[in-house]
C-alpha cells in the first residue's frame, strides 16, 4: 500500500486549523460586558491622542526603551560572540585541545537561553530589588546565550579545509583561525546581530509592560486606565520607529562590506559597539536613569532539600506542563498557519499594504496586552493565552515570509499566472511553494521561542507554568521558583533538540540556506 505524504506547501497551511478550537473556547466564554471597551480600543487606533504632553511622555518612554535595548544589545553581542567562539569545537581542535571544552560551554549556555527574559527580569527583581540594571541584565543573559549558540554552530559548519591547509603550512593557530574563518563569519554575525537589535527593542518594551520602565510601562499604565487613545499614541510611535529600524537594517545588510581585512572590520565593529555603550549610558543619564548606582542584594533564606520535596509535592506537574505545551502547540499553529493564508490574495499594492499593516499591528501589540484585551470579554483560559501569543508571533512570521517571497525571483509566479490560474492558486504554487521548506524550518525555531514566551501570557491568563511561577514568586516560595524555572529550561532544551533535527532535514531539500543563517533561534 502506498504511503500518503503531505507536501511542505500543505504543511504550512495545515497549522491554521488550530485557530478553530481556540475561537470556539473563547466564544463559549464570551460575555457582552467588554465589547464596548474592545470597540473603543480599535476605534482609538484611527484617532490616537495628539496631546503634546502625551506625545512627550511617549517619546521619553521610547528613548528609555531604545537606549536600554542598545545597551543590552551591544553587551549581549560582545559576550555572545566571545562565548560562541570558545564554544566551537573547531576552535579547540585548532588549538590542539579537547573538544570537550566547547561541548561543556554549549551545554552550560543552554540553561540561560532556555529562560525567557521576562522570567529573568522577575527573578532578578526579587533578588536585587527595583533597579534599571535589571532590565539590561534580563535581556543580556538569554540574548548572549542565543547568539553564542548561533555562532558556535555556524563556525563548526564552515568549510575547514583552508584552515587545515594553513596549519599544515606552519601558520600560527590563531592567525590561521583569523584568516580562514573570520571572513565567512562576519556576514553571519552582522546579519544575526542586526536582527537581534529589533528583538532587543521588543524585549525592552515587554519588560516595561511588567514595570521596568520605558514605553512598555506607558502602554501598561494607559491600558489599565482605559486611555486607549493615549495608548495608541505610544504604539504608533513605537511602530514607526520599528518600521524605520527594519528598513535601515535591511539596507545595511544588503550593502557590500567595505574593503579591508576581516580582522580590521571586526575590530572596527568592536570599537563602534563600545562607543555605543558609552552613548547609551549618557543617554539614560539624561533621561534620569543613573546606571552608576549599582545593585544591592536582597538577602533571603535558601531552600533546603525538605523545602524542595514539599514544593515538588504541592505542584500539579501534569496539569502545569501539559497546559504549557498545549498553549505552545495552539499558539504555534496560529503563528505558522495564518501568514500563508493572509498572503493568498491578489498581487497588487493594496493587498500588499493590508498584509503589511496586519503583520505590523500583530507584532506591535505585546502579547500580555492582547491577552488583557481579550479578557475584557472572556474568562482566563488556555485559549486566551494561545491566541494572544499566536497573533503576536504571527506578525513576526508574516513579516519574515513576506520579505523572503518579495526577494525571490518572480518568474515562476508569472509563469503560473500566464496559464490563467486563479489568484489564490497562483500565490500557492508561484510564491509559497518556493519558500515552504525554509518557512517550516524557521517555524521549528520559532516554536522554541513560543515555548519560552508562554511564561509571558501564562502570567496574564492564569494557566501553565508561567502563572504558577508568578504565584510562587509572589508568595516567596523559592523552592517552587527554582523547580519551575528548571522545568522551563528542560522543556525548552528538549524542544531545541527536536526542532533542530526537524529543521535540518527540511533544509536539506531547500536550495537557499540564507533563511536559516540569518534568523535561527530568534526571539
Amino acid at each position: 500500500m502506498k504511503n500518503i505524504s503531505l507536501s511542505p506547501t500543505i504543511l504550512i497551511l495545515l497549522p491554521s486549523i488550530t485557530i478553530i478550537p481556540v475561537l470556539i473556547i473563547i466564544a463559549t466564554d464570551l460575555h457582552a460586558g467588554g465589547f464596548s471597551l474592545i470597540s473603543a480600543f480599535f476605534y482609538s487606533l484611527l484617532i490616537p491622542s495628539t496631546d503634546i504632553d502625551v506625545i512627550k511622555s511617549a517619546l521619553t518612554g521610547l528613548q528609555i526603551t531604545i537606549a536600554t535595548a542598545i545597551f543590552s544589545w551591544v553587551l549581549s553581542s560582545i559576550i555572545g560572540i566571545i562565548l560562541g567562539f570558545i564554544g566551537s569545537n573547531i576552535i579547540w581542535e585548532t588549538l590542539g585541545l579537547s573538544q570537550n571544552f566547547g561541548i561543556i560551554i554549549r551545554r552550560a549556555l543552554a540553561i540561560p537561553r532556555s529562560i525567557h527574559e521576562m522570567i529573568w527580569g522577575i527573578l532578578l527583581l526579587q533578588i536585587f530589588g527595583l533597579n534599571y540594571w535589571i532590565a539590561i541584565i534580563a535581556i543580556t543573559i538569554p540574548y548572549s546565550a542565543l547568539l553564542a549558540r548561533v555562532i558556535s554552530s555556524q563556525l563548526d559548519a564552515l568549510n575547514d579545509k583552508p584552515l587545515k591547509a594553513l596549519k599544515q603550512s606552519g601558520v600560527n593557530p590563531m592567525a590561521a583561525l583569523t584568516t580562514s574563518l573570520l571572513p565567512g563569519m562576519i556576514p553571519i554575525i552582522f546579519s544575526y546581530c542586526g536582527y537581534r537589535l529589533e528583538c532587543a527593542i521588543r524585549g525592552a518594551t515587554l519588560l516595561g509592560v511588567f514595570g521596568l520602565g520605558g514605553i512598555g510601562t506607558e502602554l501598561q499604565l494607559t491600558f489599565e486606565s482605559l486611555e486607549f487613545r493615549e495608548m495608541w499614541t505610544s504604539l504608533w510611535i513605537l511602530g514607526i520607529t520599528m518600521f524605520i529600524l527594519e528598513r535601515l537594517i535591511n539596507y545595511l545588510l544588503k550593502k557590500p562590506l567595505k574593503t579591508g581585512t576581516s580582522l580590521r572590520i571586526f575590530i572596527d565593529a568592536i570599537i563602534i559597539s563600545l562607543f555605543s555603550l558609552i552613548i547609551s549610558i549618557f543617554w539614560l543619564k539624561e533621561l534620569g536613569i543613573d546606571l552608576t548606582s549599582g545593585l544591592s542584594l536582597n538577602t533571603f533564606p535558601l531552600p533546603s532539600i525538605y523545602d524542595f520535596k514539599i514544593a515538588y509535592q504541592e505542584l500539579h506537574w501534569f496539569n502545569l506542563i501539559s497546559s504549557t505545551l498545549l498553549i505552545t502547540f495552539l499558539a504555534a499553529g496560529i503563528a505558522i498557519g495564518l501568514p500563508p493564508l493572509i498572503m493568498m490574495t491578489k498581487d497588487n499594492s493594496l493587498y500588499s499594504f493590508i498584509q503589511n499593516f496586519i503583520f505590523l499591528i500583530a507584532r506591535l501589540i505585546p502579547a500580555p496586552i492582547s491577552a488583557l484585551l481579550i479578557l475584557l470579554c472572556s474568562s482566563p483560559s488556555l485559549a486566551v493565552a494561545a491566541i494572544s501569543l499566536g497573533l503576536h508571533n504571527m506578525g513576526v512570521m508574516g513579516r519574515l515570509l513576506k520579505e523572503s517571497i518579495e526577494n525571490e525571483n518572480r518568474d515562476r509566479y508569472n509563469a503560473v499566472k500566464c496559464f490563467g490560474t486563479a489568484p489564490v492558486l497562483s500565490s500557492i504554487y508561484g510564491k509559497l511553494t518556493l519558500k515552504s521548506n525554509q518557512y517550516l524550518a524557521y517555524a521549528c525555531y520559532r516554536s522554541d521561542v513560543i515555548l519560552r514566551e508562554t511564561a509571558v501570557v501564562g502570567v496574564v491568563g492564569g494557566v501553565g507554568l508561567g502563572w504558577q511561577l508568578r504565584e510562587s514568586i509572589s508568595s516567596f516560595n523559592w523552592a517552587q521558583v527554582i523547580l519551575i524555572t528548571t522545568a522551563y529550561g528542560s522543556l525548552t532544551m528538549i524542544g531545541e533538540i527536536i526542532s533542530d533535527n526537524i529543521s535540518k532535514n527540511l533544509l536539506k531539500s531547500a536550495h537557499n540556506n540564507s533563511f536559516n543563517l540569518i534568523f535561527p533561534s530568534t526571539n
